[in-house]
């Protein structure tokens, strides 16, 4: 295998196992819980599983102090692999206490591989190449994703639960292999610079706060997914409210959405680099926040499949047009030295607040229903478009190169 073929095939393949058990416990998990009845307060909670993605900054020392991330990548994968074989005894008996558990551990374990790929691939790659190669790591998380919520989910409909979580584990497996035959060994880290960099991360964290226009940035990011957040924890319990099973909702949400969601980030991506952010974040943003009343009419017409279809295709592609405003954003805010910190912060302040809202969001809908749900979704976005249309022109940064 030629150098550049093997660089290829590293890189994608650990960002594929990155994506796998992200689609596992945050969408694969909506889709077993609701295939065993479960309330939708209780399908609501399960975007708290999110908690450790967001946390995962508080436990990132230990993987840069103790071995190197080579080792840690592998063994975090053959650890996923059996994590992911335990849900087979919950799937066999639809046991949702024990296999609730075993997500949240699958969360955990998830969140430190995260750290361990990222952290490879920083420290292996040069700073060309990590820019050059960053179409490829979005490219390989999407296919991740649409394997999850879509091929498995289809698998567990045609098949059962327990061929879904075995063929997962197979492959978390079957990766961990690949990466201990493929990965290059990256360079031992000195004691004395790892000193250095944690000084480093404490002012990089000062250097994030200090900004002009903070917290007006820091409102925008932390309410820019609360509508997108609250629709999105409750679309696959109102498909099977719509009598949508497995199959189904495994092609709908899963293969068009991400699908869709991929062309609507690219297209947003180039959108931005063609008219500047300042041009584009309230438009898009606008655009983004049209898919929730598309639900609430979905809810209140119940038309025939080809609708439904229609409208995750828009809403998944409009998400997708939100991420590349979001991610652009979350670049803008990003000073020389300190790229890859400040954005770590400002995504883990998005994460963050969307999993406390879409934690929650099952409690309103089983209260008010959907149709009245959807549109309470639209008004929590209103305050991002409110931040959108009035954000202050020095936060703009647009002579910056937006799209690497």
């Amino acid at each position: 295998m030629g150098k550049n073929v093997k660089k290829l095939a590293w890189i994608a393949s650990a960002y594929y196992a990155e994506g796998l058990p992200y689609s596992l416990v945050q969408q694969v998990s909506v889709q077993f819980f609701t295939y065993a009845g479960a309330s939708l307060q209780v399908i609501g909670l399960l975007s708290f599983f999110g908690l450790p993605w967001n946390l995962k900054l508080f436990w990132s020392p230990i993987i840069d102090l103790f071995g190197n991330k080579k080792r840690w990548l592998v063994i975090m994968e053959l650890i996923l692999g059996a994590v992911a074989a335990l849900l087979i005894w919950p799937a066999q008996h639809l046991n949702l206490d024990l296999a609730a558990k075993i997500f949240i551990l699958m969360a955990f374990m998830s969140a430190t591989h995260d750290m361990s790929v990222d952290g490879y691939y920083i420290q292996t790659l040069d700073s060309s190449d990590q820019a050059g190669f960053s179409g490829l790591r979005v490219a390989a998380y999407r296919v991740a994703m649409l394997v999850g919520n879509g091929a498995l989910v289809i698998l567990a409909g045609w098949a059962s639960w327990t061929v879904c979580f075995l063929t997962a584990a197979a492959m978390m497996w079957g990766l961990a292999g690949l990466h201990h035959r493929i990965l290059p060994s990256p360079e031992p880290i000195d004691p004395q610079h790892r000193h250095h960099r944690w000084a480093a991360v404490r002012e990089a964290f000062q250097t994030y706060l200090i900004q002009p226009g903070i917290l007006w940035a820091l409102a925008f990011i932390l309410l820019f997914r609360a509508g997108d957040a609250m629709m999105f924890a409750m679309v696959t319990p109102f498909l099977n409210h719509l009598g949508y099973g497995l199959v189904a909702r495994g092609i709908l949400t899963g293969s068009i959405g991400t699908v869709t969601g991929i062309g609507g980030a690219l297209l947003g991506g180039i959108i931005i680099s063609r008219w500047g952010l300042k041009r584009t974040l309230f438009p898009l943003t606008f655009i983004q926040s049209l898919a929730i009343p598309a639900y609430a009419w979905l809810a209140w017409a119940a038309p025939d499949i080809w609708w439904v279809g229609v409208t995750i295709a828009f809403e998944q592609a409009s998400a997708g047009l939100g991420t590349a405003v979001l991610m652009v954003f979350l670049m803008q805010r990003c000073q020389d030295n300190y790229q890859a910190t400040h954005f770590a912060i400002g995504s883990a302040l998005m994460s963050v607040a969307a999993t406390v809202v879409g934690g929650f969001s099952g409690f309103l809908a089983a209260k008010v229903g959907f149709v009245d749900f959807f549109l309470l979704a639209f008004v929590a976005a209103i305050p991002s478009l409110a931040l959108a249309l009035g954000m202050p022109d020095k936060l703009y940064k647009d002579k910056v190169n937006a799209i690497t």
